[in-house]
């Protein structure tokens, strides 16, 4: 069985955050109000315990418990893709089974990056085994290459992972290689999905044909793209320039001040508490946020966000 046009994606998809109490552990209350607040902001799906949810410092119970409580508080109202990838391929079996169970719309893997596969055949044989143990659920390959250190040509890797794993269903590209990006495309044509995974490349992406994308900025951020989106359809090309150029400025002070902990921040600013990421992550200090919110108000970062949301709901 192949999942072919039906399971087609568009739109963006936020990866998710994981938020935590004081003393560390997982704060699930934060979840229910993050999915209202995703859902009112216009996002088709969530990714979840990926990159951005720091999904490899979980444990595999906790990974197993966020998983279930965003399948519940979304009910089928948006999607849910878990991601699924770990060091340990039976690990990652255990948690495919586990998304399957609880009513996960599809799944997500990166490769084994410690043991990295050292062929394309292994790469091939390892995601075939995740997926697999969720055969029911669309399975979409997690290409990170500057985090795993696994490069793939999509000429011939995807026409081997769908002959050997039935419910392929595309690749998470996230990657700033537009060209490679826009290969996959053509390759995949109207069988699969190629998921965009570079927030500040949205525009380039959407002009070489994506539909969909996932991204941590969708988080705080997704009015911000949908208009982007929204101008590009309506052929306002300088419009959409301009707007993506706005979150441009937004993301290199994210990367200035450390991704994933300047976001924690921003989502802490918009009224959700996500508390110190896990080691080996850092958090800011109140003088790095301070500097950061005085940074993103004199970007109009703020203003730029809600001119959008107003705008949106028009």
């Amino acid at each position: 069985m192949k999942f072919k046009s039906a399971h087609k994606i568009d739109g963006l998809i936020a990866a998710a955050f994981t938020a935590y109490h004081a003393d560390g552990s997982v704060n699930f209350e934060y979840i229910p109000k993050l999915v209202e607040h995703l859902i009112d902001q216009g996002v088709k799906g969530l990714f979840v315990c990926g990159t951005n949810g720091e999904g490899l410092s979980l444990t595999i119970a906790e990974r197993k418990a966020i998983a279930k409580k965003y399948v519940e508080t979304v009910d089928k109202r948006i999607s849910v893709i878990v991601h699924v990838g770990h060091t340990s391929i039976q690990d990652a079996r255990e948690l495919a089974r586990h998304a399957e169970e609880v009513g996960a719309d599809a799944i997500s893997s990166v490769c084994a990056f410690y043991f990295k596969p050292a062929t394309e055949d292994l790469l091939v044989a390892s995601l075939a085994q995740i997926a697999g143990a969720a055969s029911s659920l669309p399975f979409y390959y997690y290409h990170i290459p500057h985090i795993t250190g696994v490069n793939i040509s999509l000429a011939s890797f995807i026409p081997k992972i769908a002959t050997n794993a039935s419910n392929f269903a595309g690749v998470k590209f996230t990657s700033s290689a537009i060209h490679e990006y826009q290969d996959g495309l053509q390759i995949c044509a109207d069988d699969f999905d190629m998921l965009f995974g570079f927030d500040e490349l949205l525009l380039p992406a959407l002009s070489v044909g994506a539909r969909a994308a996932i991204g941590s900025t969708y988080n705080y951020a997704a009015p911000i793209y949908l208009q982007v989106m929204q101008y590009f359809k309506d052929n306002k090309v300088k419009e959409a320039q301009d707007l993506q150029y706005e979150a441009i400025k937004m993301i290199k002070l994210i990367v200035k001040y450390g991704p994933i902990p300047a976001q924690r921040a921003i989502m802490d600013m918009l009224g959700f508490s996500m508390e110190s990421a896990r080691l080996p992550l850092g958090t800011l200090s109140l003088t790095q946020t301070g500097e950061l919110k005085k940074e993103l108000e004199d970007a109009r970062f703020f203003e730029t966000l809600q001119r959008c949301i107003n705008s949106l709901k028009k």
